[in-house]
């Protein structure tokens, strides 16, 4: 079979199995798609060495019987994951050169389940982004068109190559991390599933951090049963981060009965945007018919300080940022500017981060500096999270009311051209994140299901938000929508 990077994890699992198939046979087939992808620019750190190692291991491990369901598949890795003798560079010019001594808790889980990593995937530098405009690397771009038009599009952020190197099937799955949205809606921008689950459900040991309080890391799918399966192999307590939750990690596939019947989807008023595309209307209409179809019940709520969540989120995650990144500053790792002669440590600091940090960077860090001094602390930070208190509080109201799981659009819109955001005020491209951020800010699991396309041809997603750990319940609704949604397109290979 030439075409074994086309496969699903629970198809490729099967054949895996059944001996149709060894996962050397589709390691090579993703590492051949990977080579002739390279327009693409989302895969930024190739190791095939390392991947036909760990698939000789998979085999002989799947041969021996004692496998589990992650055993053998090849998967992208977003650059935001330390990964040991491996660049892991975060998008960032700074961190050239950076060689982790370790493995993050997350990859660790992976490779110890016998997946197989491809390579390092190209992001938005530090995760800040919506469009992977901003790495070093370059842009990422979409394999999906516009009809018959060449423009080259956007694949989303942050986890831009992570979306563009699963839609164009170059690996079966990838890592992706989401902090305002940048799991969800470069899914949602490529015809994916995308998963964030509750905050600390995941490690961030060994994640590049961008927002301390809101970054959760997650699989980017072909399918929701996938997503069932490699997000349970992700997850795990761990000692090393002290936000992870020490609950137990339940059978997410088994969770996947297709059965919502009796269950109460929430569609919150708040979420209508003025303006907002009539395309996206229709999709979040239809979403709620095949809910209604399947036996659920479809109740109105409201979600009040839903209209604060972009303002309390530009402030948090910046600040956050701020104090994070405040450690690259050329003295132990990473990129050094040269000096002059009479340079001395201050210097030494100031050229290091101004050639390092790119353009979005500088200013997120330069904004949550200003929240965070003394004369503004109050004005602002403080302000943002006391709203952030009472926006979790809406989620918490809902719950307590009998709502099993909340329907909204992903995105705004389908995606949009390389550069058409670009040049225009930065708080056009912050828009993007307009449905997803209330869920990072309240600590929720959000899952975006690929639902339709536009008139252009361009998938469009829905997004299902849930109740705090109950990450099964959350996909077997989605996996409910899946089905009936019946999305089967895929982008007309041009690369």
């Amino acid at each position: 079979m030439s075409d074994l990077n086309t496969l699903t994890i629970a198809d490729a699992r099967d054949k895996l199995r059944s001996g149709e198939v060894t996962s050397v046979d589709l390691t090579s087939a993703c590492l051949d798609a990977v080579q002739g992808a390279k327009t693409l620019n989302a895969f930024v750190h190739d190791t095939p060495e390392i991947a036909r190692a760990q698939a000789k291991a998979a085999d002989a491990r799947i041969k021996a019987g004692d496998a589990p369901d992650m055993c053998g598949i090849p998967l992208g890795i977003k650059d935001l994951f330390c990964t040991k003798g491996v660049p892991s560079q975060a998008g960032s010019a700074i961190l050239e050169g950076f060689t982790p001594e370790y493995e993050s808790t997350v990859t660790q889980n992976l490779f110890d389940a016998g997946a197989v990593m491809l390579g390092k995937l190209n992001m938005d530098e530090f995760a800040m982004g919506s469009s992977n405009e901003t790495s070093t690397y370059g842009d990422v771009i979409s394999p999906w068109r516009r009809g018959n038009d060449e423009a080259a599009l956007t694949p989303g952020g942050s986890s831009g190559g992570s979306a563009s190197a699963v839609a164009a099937d170059l690996c079966l799955a990838a890592t992706g991390t989401d902090t305002g949205g940048s799991i969800r809606q470069p899914a949602a921008f490529t015809g994916l599933v995308g998963i964030k689950p509750t905050y600390g459900r995941c490690s961030r040991w060994g994640v590049v951090a961008f927002a301390s309080s809101l970054d959760q890391a997650g699989p980017i799918t072909k399918t929701v049963r996938d997503g069932a399966i490699m997000l349970e192999a992700m997850c795990s307590h761990d000692e090393k981060d002290s936000t992870s939750v020490d609950i137990p990690v339940p059978n997410f596939e088994a969770a996947l009965t297709g059965d919502i019947k009796g269950k109460k989807i929430g569609i919150p008023r708040e979420y209508r945007m003025d303006g907002m595309p009539d395309e996206i209307e229709k999709l979040w209409a239809d979403g709620t018919t095949m809910m209604k179809d399947a036996g659920a019940e479809i109740v109105n709520i409201s979600l009040p300080h839903t209209k604060y969540a972009l303002p309390a989120y530009y402030v948090i995650a910046p600040a956050e940022a701020s104090s994070n990144l405040a450690r690259y500053d050329g003295v132990r790792y990473g990129h050094r500017a040269k000096l002059a002669g009479g340079d001395g440590i201050t210097e030494m600091y100031e050229k290091t981060r101004a050639e390092g940090f790119g353009h979005e960077v500088q200013r997120r860090v330069m904004i949550g500096t200003y929240v965070l001094s003394a004369g503004f602390y109050d004005a602002y930070y403080n302000r943002a999270r006391r709203v952030r208190t009472l926006i979790k509080k809406d989620f918490e109201d809902v719950f307590e009311q009998g709502i099993d799981a909340i329907l909204t659009p992903a995105t705004p819109s389908a995606a949009f051209g390389l550069g058409e955001m670009t040049d225009a005020d930065p708080i056009q491209m912050y828009l993007n994140d307009v449905f997803t951020v209330t869920v990072n800010l309240a600590g929720l699991p959000g899952i975006s299901v690929p639902a339709g396309l536009d008139k252009q041809g361009l998938p469009l997603g829905l997004q299902l938000i849930g109740r705090p750990w109950e990450e099964g319940e959350l996909l077997n609704a989605a996996y409910v929508m899946e089905r009936a949604a019946g999305f089967v397109s895929k982008p007309a290979k041009w690369w």
